[in-house]
């Protein structure tokens, strides 16, 4: 890879640019988001290194990257990194979903050569549910195998409020590097879990993820 090359020549900032493109486009690794994340603190941009990082995280969760994180945001304590064996799972189904709906797609067009080559002697509906079935996982795996929306709070300090509107009541006082699920959107407020109730946080003092 071209970006590679220019990083291992030390060509931090070309290969940056061709970073910053793969990312936008969806396309990285976690050996990139932390390469991301190294040039970024390099050019004294902890924000940026802070999400990059926080990126990798959800893909390889590992408790140094938390630590660094802690560091880059100068915090003892950060809300929204907790990862259970469930969430891990889905992460790893959401990582793979292609893979998994292209192997659902052959083990169905399969199922149905089988049955068009016996169709004459398989009259009996139980022996079409395994193709009902296939088309079914493979609906849902493709519309509704998704990671939970989440985001990155980055600006200091922000207001966790307990209503879509000024006039709410204070719920938190936060400063960046913690994280919010996104429930839904509601003009200039995003309604987010936070410490297990629903609250309300404005979409300019977070970063999407």
């Amino acid at each position: 890879m071209a970006a590679d090359s220019l990083f291992n020549q030390q060509s931090y900032k070309e290969a940056m640019e061709i970073y910053e493109l793969n990312y936008q486009l969806g396309i990285y690794s976690p050996a990139m988001l932390l390469k991301m994340a190294f040039i970024s603190e390099g050019i004294g941009n902890s924000e940026l290194a802070t999400l990059y990082l926080t990126k990798y995280y959800d893909l390889s969760p590992y408790p140094e990257t938390l630590t660094k994180i802690k560091t880059l945001t100068g915090q003892k304590e950060l809300y929204g990194y907790e990862v259970s064996d469930a969430s891990r799972f889905l992460l790893w189904l959401v990582e793979f979903r292609e893979i998994i709906v292209a192997s659902l797609t052959i083990i169905l067009v399969l199922s149905l050569i089988i049955l068009w080559s016996r169709g004459k002697k398989l009259t009996e509906a139980r022996f079409y549910w395994p193709s009902v079935i296939l088309i079914c996982l493979i609906f849902v795996t493709n519309n509704f195998l998704k990671a939970p929306t989440s985001a990155l709070i980055t600006k200091s300090p922000t207001l966790i409020m307990s209503k879509p509107t000024a006039g709410g009541e204070p719920v938190d006082l936060v400063e960046p590097g913690h994280r919010v699920k996104i429930r839904s959107s509601k003009d200039i407020w995003y309604e987010i879990e936070w410490k297990d109730q629903i609250a309300y946080i404005k979409k300019d003092h977070v970063t999407r993820l």
